[in-house]
């Protein structure tokens, strides 16, 4: 593996909000990982398909077999089911029905823990380097196993409108009530999607402005979108010569997607892609690293 400090590790990617560029951010972090190691599997956990569909396998999705229902709660074998992406990438697709996985997890024995025990223990650090699960937008039994197998949370946010109740949502109604019956980290908060000037009273400012003024910003705003008091000012000075902050909005992005592909196969070229490999270095490490010398930021 590539400059891993602790070994393999699961990450759920979630919102409490839809279109906030979730899967991209999956499928892409998932990507990165698997580039950056031997191997990465992605669970599509969300209940529209957007990646599983998105990624070529529509006839996954509506088979007449559910699969998801067939591992979580039928112990049948998960290997039979992932498919491959692209070389070093597996998929756990989605299916159209989990809204009946979802039902059958409240009454199961341990219905929080069956991704765990079905899913990440049987393969992780044995066949997959890494995990990443694309989480649903809703709370529910879903979401919960997620969090559960994974321990680790990044959340990705769009400046959209309801950004901020979107964070606050997802903090309070699913980290905070997590965290009370399990260990639960942020890794790190993304903003992804932005594309306006920052000089501006405008909603990408409003977004950065709010994320870098979290209490942990310094353990979970990765360096690509971090900024200090004085990095506004230089701003509003016009002084501010680094590349523009967060994931900024590309077409090549919005083409992989509709190509079926991770950015990385569609445009390798693109400059967002240091972004995902951060994320990707966040994940494993298991924490963000503030600077190049590699000094740790305490949680």
């Amino acid at each position: 593996m590539t400059d891993n400090e602790t070994g393999s590790r699961a990450v759920a990617v979630g919102v409490l909000k839809g279109g906030f560029a979730k899967t991209t951010t999956a499928i892409n972090l998932a990507r990165e990982l698997s580039y950056r190691n031997e191997s990465a599997l992605v669970v599509d956990l969300d209940d529209n398909g957007h990646m599983t569909q998105n990624l070529g396998f529509t006839e996954a999705y509506e088979s007449g077999t559910n699969h998801v229902f067939d591992v979580l709660l039928d112990e049948a074998d998960p290997r039979e089911v992932i498919v491959n992406v692209v070389d070093g990438l597996d998929l756990f697709p989605a299916h159209r029905d989990l809204e009946d996985v979802q039902t059958q997890l409240k009454n199961a024995m341990g219905g929080s823990t069956r991704l765990n025990a079905r899913v990440i223990e049987p393969l992780l650090g044995d066949e997959y380097d890494y995990v990443v699960v694309d989480c649903p937008a809703n709370q529910g039994k879903l979401n919960e196993n997620a969090l559960y197998a994974t321990n680790n949370l990044i959340i990705p946010v769009r400046p959209e409108t309801g950004y901020d109740s979107g964070i606050h949502n997802t903090v309070n109604r699913l980290v905070k009530e997590a965290r009370q019956y399990f260990e639960l980290d942020i890794l790190a908060v993304v903003p992804s999607g932005l594309s306006q000037r920052l000089d501006q009273d405008r909603r990408d400012r409003a977004l950065l402005e709010e994320i870098n003024s979290m209490e942990i910003a310094d353990s979970v705003v990765p360096n690509f979108c971090r900024l200090t008091a004085d990095d506004w000012a230089a701003i509003d000075e016009g002084r501010y010569d680094d590349p523009l902050p967060g994931i900024r909005h590309r077409s090549a992005i919005d083409d992989a997607n509709d190509a079926g592909l991770p950015l990385r196969e569609y445009d390798a070229g693109c400059d967002q892609l240091s972004c995902y490999d951060e994320l990707a270095r966040i994940v494993e490490r298991g924490r963000v690293v503030r600077d190049e010398s590699g000094e740790e930021v305490a949680p």
